[in-house]
């Protein structure tokens, strides 16, 4: 994650330094190969951290003797270890610092590897992904091993992230086929299982996640047993086998908690949280997610800290702690909100770079062709008039072309732009969009003097829907209820996907009264049709809430507190049914 707090560090391996530093023989004296010592010690990163640690620190104590070679060797380390422990501006600042002035370029490649990664965890996703693409265009010139599976590792890692799970796969593969002597291959095999999972083709008994697993513990690198054993327990969560996941996690909480690495901490504990829920451990389930909560900064964005308050706002739902439950339901949204528009972002940055790189392409292509064109115009200034204006004639269509694939680039960037604004599974706007159009509706309205109406509509009971027939139906359901309430809606009409199976409709010129008849004909539409799905019946309802500005107002925080409000009576009401902003409007169904 991207601006880790500096003080989660790890803390334990370093205060045992003091005392093994007392023990410590000195580098020199014992006439140790410092060159070495440092392989040695870079090989231990995440077998052993602690150790790792500890051997940074000894070999500081006698920097003054290396060669120059050495420092940079000894620099690269600490860089590492900076972004280890989260410290992703230092690191970064000592990588370009490597990169600029060591002059090894071994080094080069393997800083600037890591350097992907680093400007992804500070989300600086145009920058990691045009470097991406420079250092894929320089893989046949490096020929060191440990840099070439260094870089091919990151370069999967970086497509992965970029929610390019083939590409991803393609580089682990090639990482594995390019093991150095001598060395694992247990991150490559990691990366092709994390890809796969990506691709959501993994369970949790696929060989392929069982060989990470069994190739890492070979290997020695407890840091990455510990990730793909995580990713293990995700799938298990997922497979609905609460208790094997939490066995798992009792199996490795003591080497996640001697390494220290952060996100498989985070990974740890929201497990942790997800399981006593599933398990009906209400009151461990929320002290685990408090805990996850507690270890990260205020101004903190992702996907575990949505999980953490949606599994708080659930808790406090079924205690029947309305107030509690619509606070950790706000964090919920606002963390929802902050991860989608990261993966929009991330996306988006990854189309940008692909299409810069490839007007790039294009226009030194176009000025290849008009340099050849130019030498060939003096080569024949002899020529007839007409022989000229030829030449001249196919400058002008070469010069076309470049303008009109430039435009095409264009337009495609557009377009990308444009699928931004919505929500990928459903095809309708989402949350962002949603409240940036519902601004802009409800600001025309308050000038006409108009009215306009807030519908807020939740699917009942869509969590048995994911448990009962998995999480591909529960994409079915989605996708159908937006189709069957598009049937309904006016073109003029604003519909967004809020969040989970949370939907908002916004219509303008519309009085309480006919948004109550328009909620009231959405709901008895999604109750009159079920999915049908390989002979499968899904019944549907949904709990809806109204809001007016006609009692609300045009500011839209309040119209949108106001829907959810009538949203909850009408879920405490038994569901299925309209309630307005109104007291004692409720609508029940037939």
């Amino acid at each position: 994650m991207a601006g880790l707090p500096s003080r989660i560090r790890a803390r334990t391996a370093i205060a045992v330094l003091a005392l093994c530093w007392l023990v410590q023989p000195s580098l020199a004296n014992a006439d140790i190969d410092h060159t070495r010592f440092l392989d040695d010690t870079e090989s231990l990163r995440t077998k052993d951290h602690p150790q790792f640690v500890q051997r940074l620190h000894q070999i500081h104590s006698e920097s003054s003797s290396l060669t120059t070679a050495d420092q940079w060797r000894l620099r690269y380390l600490d860089a590492w270890e900076a972004m280890f422990e989260g410290e992703y501006s230092k690191s970064e600042v000592q990588f370009d610092d490597i990169i600029k002035h060591s002059g090894d370029t071994t080094l080069v490649t393997k800083a600037s590897a890591l350097l992907l990664s680093n400007l992804a965890f500070n989300r600086r996703y145009e920058e990691a992904f045009a470097l991406a693409n420079r250092l894929a265009t320089t893989l046949p010139t490096v020929t060191d091993p440990l840099a070439r599976a260094t870089l091919l590792t990151n370069l999967s890692q970086m497509m992965n992230f970029a929610g390019q799970p083939d590409l991803a796969f393609k580089y682990a593969d090639m990482a594995e086929n390019a093991v150095p002597p001598g060395e694992t291959a247990c991150r490559a095999v990691w990366y092709k299982a994390a890809a796969l999972f990506s691709g959501k083709r993994l369970k949790s008994s696929s060989p392929e996640l069982r060989l990470a697993v069994d190739t890492c513990a070979a290997g020695r690198e407890k840091v990455t047993t510990d990730s793909a054993l995580l990713l293990m327990g995700t799938l298990l969560l997922e497979e609905g086998q609460p208790q094997k996941a939490m066995a798992l996690l009792d199996r490795i909480e003591p080497s996640i908690r001697i390494n220290h690495y952060f996100p498989n901490e985070l990974s740890a504990q929201l497990q942790r949280a997800q399981a006593y829920e599933k398990l009906g451990n209400d009151s461990e389930a929320k002290k685990a997610a408090l805990a996850l909560v507690a270890m990260n900064g205020p101004n903190d964005i992702s996907d575990w800290l949505r999980e953490a308050y949606e599994i708080l706002y659930r808790v406090e739902k079924r205690k029947g702690n309305a107030v509690t439950a619509l606070s950790y339901y706000e964090h919920f949204v606002a963390q929802d909100k902050g991860y989608l528009n990261d993966v929009g972002v991330r996306s988006l940055a990854y189309q940008v770079s692909q299409q810069h790189q490839m007007v790039q392409t294009l226009a030194t292509e176009g000025l290849s062709r008009q340099n050849r064109i130019l030498r060939l115009q003096q080569a024949l200034d002899a020529n007839t008039v007409a022989t000229g204006r030829l030449y001249i004639a196919l400058l002008l269509v070469v010069l076309a072309s470049i303008g009109l694939l430039l435009f095409r680039v264009k337009r495609s960037q557009l377009r990308f732009k444009r699928m931004s604004s919505l929500d990928g599974l459903t095809g309708i706007l989402n949350h962002q969009h949603f409240m940036s159009g519902a601004e802009r509706m409800l600001r025309v309205q308050e000038k006409k003097v108009g009215s306009a109406c807030l519908i807020s509509i939740d699917l009942d009971h869509f969590k048995q829907v994911n448990d009962t027939h998995g999480h591909a139906m529960g994409d079915i359901v989605l996708q159908y209820t937006v189709a069957v309430l598009q049937e309904h809606l006016r073109p003029s009409d604003l519909f967004g996907r809020l969040g989970g199976e949370e939907f908002g409709i916004l219509l303008a010129g519309c009085s309480s009264s006919q948004a109550v008849a328009t909620a009231q004909r959405l709901r008895v539409a999604i109750e009159a049709s079920p999915v049908t799905d390989d002979g499968r019946i899904v019944p549907l309802s949904v709990s809806v809430g109204v809001a007016s500005t006609d009692r609300c107002g045009y500011v839209l925080a309040r119209l949108c507190r106001e829907a959810d409000t009538a949203l909850y009576r009408a879920k405490r009401a038994g569901r299925n049914r309209v309630v307005t902003d109104a007291e004692n409007d409720t609508l029940t169904a037939a």
